[in-house]
């Protein structure tokens, strides 16, 4: 009869647009098709209504979530219902596409526990009692529930309150059962229902819980225990492994030496490498005699001017900017530098590194004073010059008086001092210093007197000669002698080039 279920408590789903509500029969018609419930809940949220109907054409599932003992349904009053299509635990009410309502039979088990859908305030003040089938079929379930919900202290606390307050001694314990809603909104009283009265009014001293802790000791314990166990500390050790670059040997080797060049004579200045090797700076005369032996077996001036050119050229294109300034992209500001050779072998070097640049696509622009008589070497450099698209000039005035990308200088020579008191040097020397631009000076000379431009770069042949401050950052280009010559002149010498023409020297 539709007076047995009475008093059960339903989920009836509505859809989308109307939602879930829940809540305790109170009326069922079947002439009207409608389903009254009392004390309703939407959404899991309490309704302001005491009552709500709902026509089987809203109801898209019903679910029975629970059934009243016997004669808790009387106090509902003998109201004109009739029966439902079918009779038991765990019916669901659908609706099918014509609006009619349909009663699919699904036969309670055990995992579809009941769960109480009322607040837990209306917990503790109502009383429900269970058949003795329906707490058999439901004690496997509450088992567990009631087992995951024991590991907390507050439900503990709050399950003996309930337990002595709400309770009768003879009645057994409410089953709580719901949807998803319910769920969620259990938990959240769960977490959030303790009472204001309960919260402790100090703070937590963290400062002493603290110093409770014994850091030292704990530590201490931990190394003597790695000690004689062995085994490796979870932390930073006391000594850190050695790191290797990608390009470095992890195989022991022999140790280095830096110092693999020796000199005959006193050493006066000393330079190095960016890889720590000691370059030791030879006297002018060595280094002469260096030259002439090297030339004696077949290093002839020719091949030292072009492989001093080529070393110089690559020196100036990288001070100009390399890759960077020298591309197609910048056809449109090809650099200008300005070469000051004098009439002997130094300037020789100079118009052969003026070649290459202007090879290169380089703006050269050669100064080297009229002579009656030429040394060989510089006709045949000039004759080479000749046909690349640098510019040659005699006279100081041709020179541009706006300042150019580099100034390299050949113009001193220790053998020609003579020269420096000449007008056209001095004038060389003016505008040199007049123009604001860098100054790169080849194969210099030693002594500062010697010098009238001061140079930021400096590049020296074979080895370094003692150069003082005004020779600027000392480069160092190997013109190929080989090892042996450096033997025969008395020097044990060891390439500090690696895989570089042209290495930067640093003041040891």
């Amino acid at each position: 009869m539709a007076t047995d279920w009475l008093g059960s408590i339903v989920s009836i789903n509505c859809g989308e647009s109307l939602g879930v509500y829940q809540g305790r029969v109170s009326a069922v018609d079947q002439v009207s098709q409608t389903i009254s419930l009392t004390r309703p809940f939407h959404n899991g949220v309490k309704c302001l209504v005491p009552e709500v109907t709902f026509r089987a054409g809203d109801i898209v599932e019903l679910k029975i979530l629970e059934i009243p003992g016997p004669g808790e349904n009387q106090h509902f009053g003998d109201l004109h219902q009739t029966e439902l299509s079918s009779s038991g635990v765990g019916y669901q009410v659908g609706v099918n596409q014509n609006g009619t309502g349909k009663v699919v039979k699904k036969p309670a088990s055990c995992s579809s526990a009941p769960q109480n859908i009322p607040k837990r305030t209306d917990v503790k003040s109502q009383e429900v009692a269970i058949s003795p089938q329906q707490q058999q079929c439901s004690k496997s379930y509450m088992d567990r529930h009631m087992e995951s919900l024991s590991q907390s202290r507050s439900f503990r606390r709050r399950h003996n309150s309930w337990s002595s307050s709400s309770r009768h001694p003879n009645q057994a314990t409410p089953k709580k059962s719901g949807l998803k809603n319910g769920q969620m909104k259990n938990k959240d009283d769960e977490c959030f229902g303790d009472d204001i009265e309960e919260i402790p009014d100090t703070d937590f001293d963290f400062e002493g819980n603290l110093a409770l802790f014994d850091k030292a000791a704990v530590f201490e314990e931990i190394d003597t225990y790695e000690r004689r166990s062995g085994t490796r500390s979870r932390g930073i050790p006391n000594e850190r492994p050695a790191r290797y670059r990608h390009d470095e040997n992890i195989l022991e080797s022999e140790p280095i030496v830096y110092r693999r060049i020796t000199v005959p004579h006193h050493v006066s200045k000393e330079f190095c490498t960016d890889s720590g090797l000691v370059v030791p700076s030879v006297s002018y005369e060595l280094h002469k005699k260096l030259l002439s032996v090297a030339e004696k077996h077949g290093l002839t001036l020719e091949r030292r001017l072009e492989m001093t050119g080529v070393c110089a050229s690559q020196m100036a294109l990288t001070l100009l900017g390399g890759p960077n300034r020298l591309n197609p992209k910048n056809v449109h500001q090809r650099p200008t530098v300005a070469l000051l050779c004098g009439p002997h072998v130094k300037g020789a070097q100079g118009i052969s590194c003026g070649r290459h640049l202007a090879n290169h696509d380089v703006q050269v622009i050669l100064f080297l004073p009229n002579f009656v008589k030429m040394l060989e070497s510089i006709t045949n450099e000039l004759s080479l010059f000749s046909k690349t698209q640098g510019q040659q000039v005699s006279s100081l005035r041709d020179l541009p008086t706006s300042p150019v990308d580099l100034v390299i200088n050949c113009l001193d020579c220790p053998e020609n001092a003579f020269l420096r008191d000449q007008p056209w040097y001095k004038a060389a020397v003016a505008w040199a210093n007049q123009n604001r631009a860098p100054v790169l000076s080849i194969d210099p000379p030693v002594h500062e007197a010697e010098q009238g431009i001061d140079a930021k770069w400096s590049l020296a042949l074979g080895l370094p000669l003692p150069l003082g401050e005004h020779a600027g950052r000392v480069y160092l280009c190997d013109i190929g002698i080989p090892q042996q010559v450096f033997q025969e002149v008395g020097i044990n010498y060891h390439s500090p080039f690696g895989c570089k023409f042209v290495i930067p020297l640093h003041s040891a």
